[in-house]
């Protein structure tokens, strides 16, 4: 693992989040995507080498829905830059980590993603991420 990539907030009301985060960081959003296939809407914001996303549900089953439902607005996951995904994913389960998808998918950011189990992890729901090239692209 390279770096802490981004750290993940779920919230209820993307507009307003965004207003609040551009007053607290004193920049504005990059960039707003949505991701269908996770039911979920991101904006992204960058303060120095840092970068948040914030992640609004577009579906009441999606898992930021479910994830405010219980526990409310605030940090979602931890993701972490990684150079080869897909030997991250057999090493850590290796190593025993519950990882919930063994075949990284297109995530927002132009990013292939999976997560680990916040079981295995104190609670912390930890997301791999690898910059998307064209010869990644999940078929």
């Amino acid at each position: 693992m390279n770096k802490i990539e981004h750290v993940g907030i779920a919230v209820k009301d993307l507009e307003a989040s965004n207003l609040l985060f551009k007053k607290l960081l004193g920049v504005a959003h990059y960039k707003t995507e949505e991701v269908a296939s996770e039911g979920v809407k991101t904006s992204f914001f960058k303060s120095g080498p840092n970068k948040i996303e914030l992640l609004e549900a577009t579906d009441a089953n999606s898992p930021i829905a479910k994830f405010i439902d219980k526990k409310g607005e605030g940090i979602h996951h931890i993701a972490f830059e990684v150079d080869d995904i897909e030997a991250e994913i057999k090493r850590l389960s290796e190593e025993g980590f519950i990882v919930l998808n063994n075949t990284p998918k297109l995530g927002a950011d132009n990013k292939l993603v999976a997560f680990l189990h916040p079981k295995g992890t104190n609670g912390v729901l930890i997301e791999l991420c690898q910059e998307v090239k064209d010869t990644d692209k999940p078929k």
